[in-house]
């Protein structure tokens, strides 16, 4: 019998591997914290997290994702600034100079995959140069039974190599970091990037080209919840606003916070077996699941520790104001395992609106619903960026348009397909924003009213409640939601000036209608039928 050293390497003679200094198959997540701290990729916290640096890079580069464009995706790819187009033999010419280059170094394999729905998973084999890297796949991806047998042939590769850089002028890169999808090779290779999260977002965007061409099945960039009768929700929503916070229910069971998928027959699936969490200001009273989650076995990403002590300072944003935590989903007390639920019975679409037009909660038809879906709105306030003086909007295309492979038609008619298939689905848009005026003037949408909105959806309450239509939006405003001031239900009645929140609702909906024109040209006429009326009267 092979050794496991030559089990391990044998696994990987399908990417091009043949030596290596030392094979690490499987390890357990405490062989790989002791790896890590072995070979100075990082400490651990007081709470026994292992807390690592990303480097350069503490985000992903989107300008630097490419995808092989061949016969097999050429015609189905949306090519241009998201989905860059990279050349086949230059991605071979790669792939073997990262084999040369992990030749002589230990490496860490795992077998992993994606899908808790078994007839939709993705078996994974990822190669990683670092050891936190590869218990960031054990986390992050979902794991093998105890037992099962993982010498599969993967449906999807991944190595990923930190510190090999590409040669931009030779090796058709940007830069000398990169990931690059390969649908036919069914590989990604990633270079010159520490950011963990390329790995989690590159199976995404693998998930977000397959299921819709050859399963029939929506990816989502969402997260999940279920109540105790199996009413499922999902969220979705951009950075921001209030996706983590309001999918945290102790009365619901978490799917997951960040991927999913929709199947034809079978209800929704987490795609991952961990979270992924931001943790800037993060504190102990707002998101308690999330801070009694980083413990041995979690990762912290780019965080710092207090002076003197090994207590991370979760204010400190020295390194980047996008520090995370990974860990596995079982580290929170009410993930459900598998993750999988029936269809949902509600649909939240989450926006920050600083202009303080939208309503606070309001319910969409299928039109409307494919509209806002494909628009994926929201707001960035003044102060956040340097020259940012006023509210600036924020259009991302599905919830998440830097991972869709496909036309964002593609998916907002799937949406639309599945309302249809699911009559007594609730489609929601909650504005977690502004209210009273615009940023600088009115103020943030309590916590406490958006948490009851979204309870009266889940609970049904809001089924015999009287809707009036928004003039320029179009979308159906409550009357009454329990526990909520009936004033603050329409905006226009919040505003002190009346015509100016008619001033500045026109011109978010030119806003709305000017970011579609990209669309247009693909769009049906019932997804257009969502749009804004921008030549509605002030205040008809």
């Amino acid at each position: 019998m092979m050794d496991t050293a030559t089990q391990a390497l044998h696994r990987l003679q399908p990417l091009g591997f043949t030596q290596a200094a030392q094979v690490h198959l499987n390890l357990t997540p405490a062989a790989l914290v002791e790896e890590a701290l072995r070979r100075g990729e990082g400490n651990l916290t007081d709470t026994g997290a292992f807390m690592a640096d990303t480097g350069k890079f503490t985000g992903r580069s989107p300008k630097d994702r490419f995808i092989v464009k061949d016969a097999y995706t050429q015609d189905s790819v949306w090519w241009g600034d998201i989905n860059i187009p990279f050349d086949a033999g230059k991605f071979d010419q790669l792939q073997e100079k990262m084999v040369q280059y992990l030749a002589d170094k230990e490496i860490y394999v795992r077998d992993s995959y994606a899908g808790a729905n078994p007839d939709y998973r993705l078996n994974l084999r990822v190669v990683n140069e670092l050891a936190w890297h590869n218990l960031f796949c054990y986390n992050m991806f979902l794991r093998p039974a105890d037992g099962e047998d993982t010498t599969w042939t993967p449906d999807f590769s991944i190595i990923c190599a930190p510190g090999f850089e590409a040669d931009p002028a030779v090796d058709g890169t940007r830069q000398p970091n990169f990931a690059i999808l390969n649908f036919t090779k069914k590989m990604i290779l990633i270079g010159g990037t520490g950011y963990a999260g390329e790995m989690k977002k590159g199976i995404f965007g693998v998930l977000n080209y397959l299921l819709p061409h050859e399963k029939s099945t929506l990816p989502m960039h969402c997260s999940a919840n279920v109540g105790k009768d199996g009413d499922a929700a999902i969220f979705f929503g951009l950075s921001g606003t209030g996706k983590t916070t309001l999918s945290a229910d102790p009365n619901r069971g978490l799917i997951g916070d960040d991927e999913h998928g929709w199947t034809p027959n079978e209800g929704i699936f987490n795609f991952e077996g961990g979270c992924y969490a931001k943790v800037i200001d993060l504190n102990r009273e707002t998101e308690p699941q999330i801070w009694d989650a980083i413990k041995f076995g979690a990762i912290v990403e780019n965080t710092r520790f207090i002076p003197g002590t090994h207590t991370v300072d979760y204010s400190n944003k020295s390194v980047t104001e996008n520090t995370r935590t990974a860990y596995p989903i079982n580290f929170i007390d009410n993930a459900i395992e598998p993750s999988v639920a029936d269809s949902p019975k509600n649909i939240f679409f989450l926006t920050a609106d600083a202009f303080g037009v939208l309503p606070p909660i309001s319910k969409l038809d299928k039109s409307h619903a494919m509209y806002h879906f494909m628009s994926g709105y929201t707001a960035k306030v003044a102060g956040t960026e340097m020259g940012v003086t006023e509210p600036q909007t924020t259009f991302s295309a599905c919830f998440g348009a830097v991972f869709l492979p496909l036309h964002p038609t593609k998916y907002a008619e799937m949406l639309g397909q599945k309302m249809d298939e699911h009559p007594d689905v609730n489609v929601w848009l909650i504005n977690t924003g502004w209210t009273g005026g615009s940023y600088g003037t009115g103020s943030r949408m309590k916590l406490g009213y958006t948490r009851a909105m979204i309870t009266a959806a889940l609970n049904g309450d809001l089924n015999n409640v009287e809707f009036t239509k928004h003039p320029i939006f179009g979308v159906e405003v409550p009357a009454s939601v329990a526990n909520v001031p009936a004033e603050i239900l329409d905006p226009r009645n919040t505003w002190a000036d009346k015509e100016a929140y008619d001033k500045t609702a026109a011109s978010l909906a030119e806003k709305f209608v000017s970011n579609f024109k990209k669309y247009a040209d693909f769009a049906n006429d019932e997804i257009l039928a969502g749009a804004p009326k921008v030549a509605v009267e002030a205040g008809v």
